[in-house]
């Protein structure tokens, strides 16, 4: 086995470490983001995009949790840092939303901060400012 069969090996590996039913909701999520910046372009606030997003995704049977407070887990306490993640869907994947002109090294940070304290594998950076909207979406796992 030469390195690169070495190396396709680990990469399908790691392709298929995520449960297939946790894929489809991403594909789902993906597709609904799609829908929504279809419909409204870019150029409106982050807090439109969500609202529609959240309408897009329940439409479609998944469950859906706004603002969803994120407490850091400290010497076996919950305390409230201020952390908001803007969606989690079926309870497994964060969506961390912006509408901003370019996505940041902070952006990234936020979401894998999010990972991190809540122990979920798969998040979605969202900027619905992007065209095309591909352009603009970041899959993240943890």
């Amino acid at each position: 086995m030469n390195h690169e069969d070495r190396k396709t090996t680990k990469e399908e590996r790691w392709v298929g470490a995520l449960d297939p039913k946790v894929e489809a909701i991403a594909a789902t999520i993906v597709d609904a983001a799609i829908v929504v910046h279809r419909e409204l372009g870019p150029g409106l606030l982050e807090s439109a995009y969500e609202i529609c997003l959240v309408h897009e995704l329940t439409s479609r049977g998944l469950s859906v949790e706004r603002q969803k407070p994120q407490p850091v887990h400290f010497r076996g306490v919950d305390i409230d840092a201020g952390y908001r993640l803007d969606l989690l869907v079926e309870g497994c994947i964060i969506l961390e939303l912006k509408a901003v002109d370019e996505l940041t090294k902070i952006h990234y940070a936020q979401l894998l901060t999010y990972l991190k304290l809540s122990g979920h594998r798969l998040g979605f950076l969202i900027n619905f400012n992007a065209v095309p909207l591909k352009n603009g979406i970041r899959r993240l796992v943890n």
